[in-house]
């Protein structure tokens, strides 16, 4: 999640600079409920001892309005098939 993050605040200074300015967060889907819980409850992943940097810097840019986390369900996750092992019988 967080090398995603980089790349769309890369993404989003590019466009601005290109001289399209953006007014608001960029969605972001996620289907791990665990990753948006920890980012949505701040004192959540303070408590939780194997929290690395990652996770304060994409809560950096969700507090930064720049990056709206969403939830998805994995069966309407697209990606998810390049993630996956193809199970052939």
């Amino acid at each position: 999640m967080s090398t995603t993050v980089s790349e769309l605040v890369s993404l989003r200074w590019l466009l601005v600079k290109l001289g399209f300015p953006m007014f608001s967060a960029t969605p972001l889907y996620c289907d791990n409920q665990a990753a948006l819980h920890i980012l949505a409850n701040r004192g959540f992943y303070e408590q939780n001892k194997h929290v690395e940097m990652d996770c304060y810097f994409v809560q950096e840019r969700v507090l930064a309005n720049h990056i709206a986390p969403r939830k998805i369900a994995t069966t309407h996750q697209p990606a998810d098939i390049f993630t996956k092992g193809i199970n052939i019988a």
